[in-house]
């Protein structure tokens, strides 16, 4: 037997972050495109702008800074307050995980 912990974020009713949004955002960071980052998430283009969107509006802040295609190409990579929440929202999960296990341990060990 094991306890699970999964964190997600809400604004009022409507979640919009989480272990999903943390992955498509570190995809961005790695790959430098959203495109890229949402295919390798067997995401469609279109849900994940939904999701950034989504998140930014709650957030009040941009995500990622787009450049525009040309000789080079496209591509994306995220804004510093996007590193900066995602740097707080790892340390934060990683702390609830933790508890978890202690209160997991405190509870059900023998």
């Amino acid at each position: 037997m094991r306890a699970a912990t999964s964190i997600y974020f809400f604004e009022g009713d409507v979640r919009f972050f989480g272990e999903g949004p943390c992955r498509l955002l570190r995809g961005i960071e790695e790959c430098g495109s959203l495109r890229a980052s949402a295919a390798k998430m067997n995401l469609s283009y279109s849900k994940a702008i939904t999701i950034v969107s989504r998140a930014e509006e709650a957030l009040g802040f941009p995500l990622t800074e787009k450049k525009i295609g040309g000789k080079g190409g496209g591509g994306s990579k995220l804004t510093p307050q996007a590193i900066a929440f995602l740097e707080k929202y790892e340390a934060y999960r990683e702390a609830c995980y933790e508890a978890n296990r202690k209160l997991y341990l405190d509870f059900f060990s023998e």
